[in-house]
């Protein structure tokens, strides 16, 4: 719903007609959105619901001549799949894609509160989140104590039933991202990082459904796989730095730029940390989104920016006019 309504709210402020493709794996939410639309008395063919998937409506929508703009959220790959299908027709093409985000916990800070905060911002929402930060950078000296910390938290989460209000992790999307994420955490401890908590497979108690166990790998290296790619699941990766150059150069060794994460006990340090961060987004501190502030990414983390008034001017066009007033 987040997704659907902060590009549907600035198109219709604009002025804009629109057409929306919800994702096809959850739509439903989008169908109650059109219905809340239409009792709210939004014109009939100002807001369109349109269903399906994205090679077939999808592509219909980025290449059609008639539409002027296509604003995207989702992976990197249909990312690019959707620029290369707009570009014969020219059109704007705003993207909020994928993110591989960096926690970077300095010698300085509260190690355990950033350490276990930061370990269960990754698990939020099930690791579905495109701005979770999934790479967390820690003093090399520390490791250890990182690991057993993000560990404990790992094991504490309760995966299961999201009805139930006792659980903090429920399912996966699909069998499809699954599957990727139990490949994903497989390809970790064949590489050598050090499982700390969970695991491949269903968390115990839970023998169906596309559970995952929360998971945290200790010693990785920013060239294995589970540093470099988008998990998209509950999995963190601890990375060992020797110094804040060698932590920013670490953040930064990546082909993603949505988001950043600081904590220090020096808030000009974490400042100056932060601004060398090649990222569309900084959190100092544990400071959450401020759903004001402009959210989108550098480098394949897109070009669009969400929730601002930069979000506003992706859908409109500027026009220049000139009068002559008088004579000729």
């Amino acid at each position: 719903m987040n997704q659907v309504a902060v590009k549907v709210a600035p198109a219709l402020a604009a002025g804009c007609t629109m057409v929306l493709k919800p994702s096809e794996i959850a739509p439903f939410d989008a169908m109650v959105f059109a219905e809340i639309l239409d009792a709210a008395g939004v014109p009939a063919g100002v807001f369109n619901l349109v269903n399906g998937d994205g090679p077939g409506v999808g592509s219909a929508i980025s290449g059609h001549p008639d539409i002027a703009m296509v604003s995207f959220t989702g992976s990197t790959r249909a990312g690019v799949l959707v620029a290369q299908n707009a570009a014969p027709t020219v059109k704007r093409v705003a993207q909020e894609l994928g993110g591989k985000s960096a926690n970077i916990v300095l010698d300085d800070a509260d190690f355990e509160t950033a350490v276990k905060n930061g370990t269960a911002d990754v698990f939020e929402n099930t690791g579905q989140s495109c701005d979770a930060p999934s790479r967390m950078l820690v003093p090399k000296d520390r490791m250890e104590e990182a690991a057993a910390l993000a560990a404990s938290v790992a094991r504490a989460t309760i995966v299961g039933d999201p009805t139930d209000e006792k659980t903090e992790v429920g399912p996966l999307v699909s069998e499809l991202q699954w599957n990727k994420v139990q490949g994903l955490i497989q390809k970790g401890i064949d590489e050598g990082a050090t499982l700390a908590a969970g695991g491949t497979g269903r968390p115990a108690g839970l023998n169906k459904g596309y559970f995952a166990r929360p998971t945290v790998f200790a010693n990785v290296s920013n060239d294995m796989t589970i540093a470099r790619e988008e998990i998209f699941g509950p999995v963190l990766s601890i990375i060992p730095y020797e110094d804040d150059d060698d932590a920013v150069r670490i953040a930064n060794d990546t082909p993603y730029g949505l988001s950043g994460y600081v904590s220090s006990g020096n808030l000009d340090r974490a400042r100056q940390v932060a601004a060398r961060m090649r990222t569309g987004m900084v959190h100092i501190n544990g400071a959450h989104l401020d759903s004001m502030a402009p959210f989108g990414g550098y480098k394949q983390s897109g070009n669009a920016r969400d929730k601002c008034i930069d979000s506003y001017k992706s859908y409109t066009q500027t026009k220049s006019a000139w009068i002559q007033l008088g004579g000729s």
